[in-house]
């Protein structure tokens, strides 16, 4: 097939117009779409493609994604492919990807227009599902009209995995597309994602998989095997822990982190290992409201404030040697307010506006009951 060779920066693609027969019968559908009548069955990822399984979890998890938007948006494509006349039904180029490497042979004195092959395994969708299940829908409807459409492409070929799931991370990387939540787990594989967002999303991941955390399978992120009970959302989880690193920048040096090895040591020493030893020192502390559903202390509203003062503590007393120990003897005072954490009365006693505020109130409170001074900008902007 006749394609360009497009050059920016190290990257080389290729763009391609397919007819609309041809392509479809390329490229393999992760999700599920439904016509009038008609349903496109789900291509099964095979266990080591990484990039398509990733994305049918996304598109599979999204209930709003998967059930109303997708059977809304396809139908309103597909009737949009039936009306317009006078201007192209698909104007956007669908993106897709094989880790195969194509040959390429420029075309006489062309260097960037030749003769491109195709992949002996079918495209995964990288953007364009929903067009393309549109068009599929269009062309069993109207298949004269169809045949007079080509679909301009985008083609990615021989790259990595994590070059497909960053070019997915960045295309779908809008609220209305994907929850935040299903996005954290990407932050370290984005080669441009900030430094404070990649230390963020690694001490996440270590909160969620260690084995001497707390927290271990009680985050409710993407892909959990677990069917323990959570506690508490990623995103909520990455938030706070992302407030701790914005806070305390300049003291975990996040400008100077570079490499994967740069991230996962500061993660684990500055971040991971003092919320482990704190949320540790807590439950012991707490054992009668650890994790007893009659009280809010591992819910999200409150495992948030105890995130934001152990930032505190680990400001004033974060030295390594016996933390644990320290820190569960500091947190003993706890227990005073233990009843006021019983799920009955709860908010009550600690009335707001809305989780927002209910999280710095108790926040708040401990530290007033544990003589903790909080961090302020302003503070941790000394160093």
């Amino acid at each position: 097939m006749l394609g360009t060779q497009i050059r920016q920066k190290d990257s080389r693609f290729y763009f391609v117009a397919y007819p609309a027969a041809d392509l479809l019968r390329r490229v393999r559908f992760i999700s599920r779409y439904y016509g009038e009548g008609e349903t496109i069955q789900p291509t099964e990822p095979r266990k080591d493609d990484e990039v398509a399984s990733f994305i049918a979890r996304i598109e599979g998890s999204d209930k709003a994604f998967q059930r109303q938007l997708s059977r809304t948006k396809v139908k309103q494509i597909q009737d949009f492919y039936a009306e317009a006349v006078n201007q192209p039904p698909i104007p956007g180029a669908v993106l897709l990807f094989t880790p195969e490497k194509l040959r390429f042979e420029p075309i006489g004195s062309f260097a960037n227009v030749g003769n491109l092959e195709e992949p002996r395994q079918p495209y995964l969708i990288i953007d364009g599902q929903h067009r393309l299940a549109a068009l599929h829908f269009f062309r069993e409807k109207y298949p004269d009209e169809a045949q007079g459409i080509d679909v301009p492409c985008m083609i990615f070929d021989g790259e990595t995995e994590d070059f497909a799931t960053e070019m997915f991370v960045t295309i779908n990387s809008t609220p209305t597309r994907i929850n935040k939540s299903h996005l954290v787990d990407l932050y370290e594989k984005v080669a441009y994602a900030a430094p404070d967002k990649k230390l963020s999303a690694k001490v996440c991941e270590l909160l969620y998989a260690e084995s001497d955390s707390p927290l271990r399978y009680k985050v409710n992120r993407l892909g959990g095997r677990s069917r323990q009970q959570k506690w508490i959302l990623q995103a909520e989880l990455f938030n706070e822990v992302h407030r701790w690193v914005r806070l305390e920048s300049r003291r975990l040096k996040v400008k100077q982190l570079s490499g994967a090895r740069d991230v996962d040591k500061a993660a684990r020493r500055s971040l991971y290992e003092p919320l482990r030893d704190f949320l540790k020192a807590a439950e012991a502390v707490l054992q009668t409201s650890w994790g007893n559903e009659r009280y809010m202390v591992t819910r999200a509203v409150t495992l948030k404030a105890l995130m934001r003062v152990c930032a505190d503590l680990n400001r004033a007393d974060g030295a390594a040697e016996n933390r644990e120990q320290r820190w569960t003897n500091k947190l003993r005072r706890l227990k005073n307010l233990e009843p006021d954490f019983r799920a009955e009365g709860f908010y009550e006693r600690f009335p707001a506006k809305g989780q927002i505020e209910r999280v710095s109130r108790i926040h708040r409170r401990i530290d007033q009951e544990l003589g903790i001074q909080p961090i302020s900008a302003s503070r941790s902007d000394e160093e």
